[in-house]
């Protein structure tokens, strides 16, 4: 366990006794932020506060409530499937662009046949690569089409699609807007100092979007990378708000009492995949299901939760998000027993245990926590720790025998964004099973909802059985803010500055 704080919160102290008030006077809340944004168009980032902006600039056609899980029309009013391939929508009227150009079915066009161009690089292929085209039908009403059956298409244009006015796209290309975005949404960027200093005001002539009006006027967000330095700025005044705080720095910041410290849940899942595909050697360990179920019993994931993770956080015993559509969670679960895991180990023909590598891109401490409880029963570990790239790029070519591993689903709340990214056959699929695959590729075609839930449940169940993958946990973020600050934060892990007032 690392040692926190310390630093940071001598610093503040030297430079003030109390917290100052959040900038109600001025109406801004002051954001730190510690990744840097190099791009403000969101169709050329992955990191997570692009998407915090993209929610806050821009607008989709379709609206999903985070808590109750509802869509309502946003940049459309209502939609309807013609077929299974082909979406119609109606548009709202008398929508602006921040830059004052109308929206219209043009700029739905536009947008939706820009982004599904491979030619024109979107960062997230599969955000955008279901779609085939988009055709006006009149000024306002529009039809997307499908390349093949996508269910999931409602929740991906609630998502990660969001729409840009033709003419100053047209103009001014993904390099102008990532420095001057002009989107419909509920602030408009009055300033730009690119991966620095963002400066957001509130768009006072926003339609009646379900994201609801803004009910603060301004966000000036600074990149810092260094967290301890966020929280000495938290103390001098300079911040109001932060978020992806330690466990650690969070609980010590609550005890003192000086801020609102908020807990939730994140879609992101921590795993361990296993190279059942005998991708590293047919004759690997992992091919054998009880050595895969013997790591499952070796690992006391309660206990990490608890001790590492802390918050929010609960144990998954599924390859899925609990809230996604299609999740299956009465799967085969594999409680922490070292003794039972030393006899599936001995039934698989390694009485005496085995040697294996062990790869890991992040969470070092959860990582080697990981390596002890497996060394406790016999699997000797060599523990390496990659870049995210480099591990990413070996498991592409020729895979691993074991790794742990994360993924967030991009906040999308169906079962297509994780299940199925791993286990149809794809780089990183270390299973290779031809049924899983099969009752996957007819959940995700299906635009019926049972037989969608009927065949995930089939996969998910397989998979749990065999143990391909070992789920582990879910993630959590800390906020930490000014108690003037009224905020709730919600499970997918997007800050919604509409969402935010002042107490």
């Amino acid at each position: 366990m690392r040692s926190f704080l310390k630093a940071s919160v001598a610093t503040a102290f030297m430079l003030t006794t109390q917290v100052a008030m959040a900038n109600k006077s001025d109406d801004t809340v002051y954001v730190g932020f510690t990744k840097e944004v190099e791009t403000l168009d969101s169709y050329f980032t992955s990191l997570r506060e692009g998407i915090v902006l993209q929610r806050a600039i821009w607008d989709g056609l379709i609206h999903r409530n985070p808590v109750t899980g509802e869509y309502k029309g946003n940049l459309a009013t209502d939609w309807n499937w013609v077929d299974d391939v082909t979406l119609e929508l109606n548009l709202r009227e008398g929508v602006k662009f921040h830059n004052g150009e109308e929206f219209d079915a043009d700029d739905v066009v536009y947008t939706v046949n820009f982004i599904v161009n491979p030619e024109n690089g979107v960062k997230t292929q599969r955000n955008v690569n279901w779609m085939k085209n988009a055709v006006k039908i009149d000024k306002y009403k529009v039809r997307i089409n499908l390349k093949e059956p996508f269910p999931a298409a409602i929740e991906f244009l609630s998502g990660p699609i969001a729409i840009y006015p033709n003419e100053y796209y047209k103009e001014v290309g993904p390099k102008g807007m990532g420095i001057k975005p002009v989107g419909t949404g509920p602030y408009a960027v009055t300033s730009v100092d690119v991966g620095k200093h963002f400066v957001l005001t509130k768009n006072r002539a926003y339609h009646n979007s379900p994201k609801g009006m803004p009910a603060i006027a301004n966000l000036d967000i600074k990149t810092i990378p260094e967290m301890n330095t966020q929280i000495a700025e938290l103390f001098n005044g300079k911040l109001d708000f932060i978020w992806q705080v330690h466990a650690d720095q969070a609980q010590k910041l609550d005890k003192m009492g000086k801020f609102t410290v908020a807990n939730e849940s994140t879609m992101r899942i921590g795993y361990i995949s296993m190279d059942a595909a005998g991708r590293t050697g047919k004759d690997n360990p992992f091919t054998d299901v009880r050595v895969r179920q013997a790591v499952g019993h070796a690992i006391d994931r309660e206990t990490m939760v608890k001790a590492l993770l802390r918050g929010e956080s609960k144990v998954v015993n599924s390859a899925c998000f609990p809230t996604q559509f299609g999740c299956e969670i009465n799967v085969a679960k594999y409680e922490y027993n070292p003794e039972k895991a030393k006899q599936l180990l001995a039934e698989a023909g390694y009485p005496d245990g085995f040697s294996t590598e062990f790869y890991s891109y992040r969470n070092r401490d959860y990582a080697e926590a990981m390596a002890n409880y497996l060394n406790a029963v016999g699997i000797e570990v060599n523990f390496k720790t990659l870049k995210y790239a480099a591990l990413l790029d070996k498991r592409k070519q020729q895979g691993v025998p074991m790794s742990f591993l994360t993924w967030g689903s991009y906040s999308i709340n169906d079962v297509s964004a994780i299940t199925s990214q791993f286990f149809k056959h794809g780089s990183l699929d270390d299973t290779r099973d031809d049924e899983v695959k099969a009752w996957l590729d007819i959940a995700d075609a299906s635009t019926d909802s049972e037989t969608r839930m009927k065949n995930y449940s089939l996969a998910l169940n397989k998979i749990a059985d065999e143990a391909y993958w070992i789920p582990l946990f879910s993630y959590n973020t800390n906020y930490v803010f000014s108690k003037e600050v009224d905020y709730t934060p919600t499970s997918d892990e997007i800050v919604r500055f509409t969402d935010m007032k002042w107490k």
